[in-house]
């Protein structure tokens, strides 16, 4: 398969005795994957080191990023970080070639079968997450109410952990299905709802639920929905204008990576109702840390987990954004 192979450099040009890693994302044109990149690149530049953030572009495929990973271990590196799409199809090929280099995991681990191939993993404390974006749906539908969570696929633990997380902090310790009114919380038989294949049809599928007019809370495990703001304005809005008029507006929550001006704009227009950072640059500069310390031969825990979560509000919401 003929691929498009991108590198990105980050940092400055490192002096021949600095070390030389490289994180490799499941692919290298997408904002929270360029930000680990540049959290990686930040962080070793501190240390007069260098990471490089390399990848295939367009949306993720094992193969393509086999041929990055292929070529990534091409390189002179002292360590490589990535971001797993197909743990047992990686390891059957690209990453038969590892050798003595040292390889952690970051975002998205191996499977447990494969994960004697890595030295580490570095990711979000996504069960923790899950408990951040339930804690926003209580505090803005206090009285519960429906809920529809827009998660990545069905395959993905990280967005397993998420939704467990939500369920736990909204219905109790004990749910690990659906809500079905737990402390006043229920998820209709279609929710969860796998998100839609590009950020157009992302807005359209969000659209097409405030339309049916069935749900109190949307969540949505990633920022699919706000890749494209106007797109999002302009099929969003018009929807919640027309839920308004019947006093049945949703809350929209939305996971993302330090979201851009652009962004912080739906919010203070009401369009969207709360953003939780995913900490993507801190990860990647964990990422950095753990490859320092296995290249000067120190020992690393199995797993780093970043567990600190920025909330974004309207500016009008003071008193929910001063709640702890």
């Amino acid at each position: 398969m003929a691929v498009l192979f991108h590198g990105l450099l980050f940092a400055v040009p490192a002096e021949a005795e600095s070390l030389r890693f490289a994180l490799v994302a499941k692919r290298n044109d997408q904002h929270h994957c360029m930000l680990s990149g540049k959290g990686c690149a930040e962080a070793a530049q501190a240390q007069g080191d260098t990471c490089l953030f390399l990848g295939a572009p367009g949306s993720p495929h094992f193969r393509r990023q086999n041929k990055a990973l292929e070529q990534t271990l091409a390189r002179d590196l002292d360590g490589i970080a990535l971001a797993v799409t197909h743990s047992k199809w990686l390891a059957e090929h690209a990453l038969q070639g590892i050798g003595r280099v040292p390889l952690v995991t970051f975002e998205t681990d191996l499977e447990p079968a494969e994960r004697h191939l890595r030295k580490g993993y570095v990711g979000l404390d996504n069960l923790a997450f899950g408990h951040r974006l339930g804690e926003l749906a209580q505090r803005l539908k206090p009285q519960g109410g429906r809920l529809c969570i827009l998660q990545d696929n069905l395959w993905s633990t990280n967005q397993h952990e998420r939704l467990q997380g939500i369920r736990q902090r909204l219905g109790g310790a004990g749910v690990t299905d659906q809500l079905h009114g737990e402390n006043g919380w229920s998820e209709p038989h279609r929710c969860p709802l796998n998100r839609a294949e590009t950020p157009e049809n992302a807005v359209l599928q969000l659209a097409d639920l405030l339309s049916a007019d069935q749900f109190d809370v949307i969540i949505s495990l990633g920022m699919w929905p706000v890749y494209k703001v106007d797109a999002y304005r302009r099929h969003i809005g018009p929807a919640l204008a027309e839920l308004e008029k019947t006093g049945r507006r949703p809350v929209i929550i939305i996971a993302t990576s330090e979201p851009d001006a652009a962004q912080h704009a739906l919010l203070d227009e009401g369009l969207v109702q709360a953003y939780v950072d995913m900490n993507s640059r801190e990860i990647g500069r964990q990422s950095y840390w753990m490859l320092k310390r296995l290249a000067r031969g120190e020992s690393v825990p199995e797993q780093v987990l970043v567990d600190h979560f920025e909330v974004y509000l309207p500016r009008s919401s003071p008193e929910i954004r001063a709640a702890p």
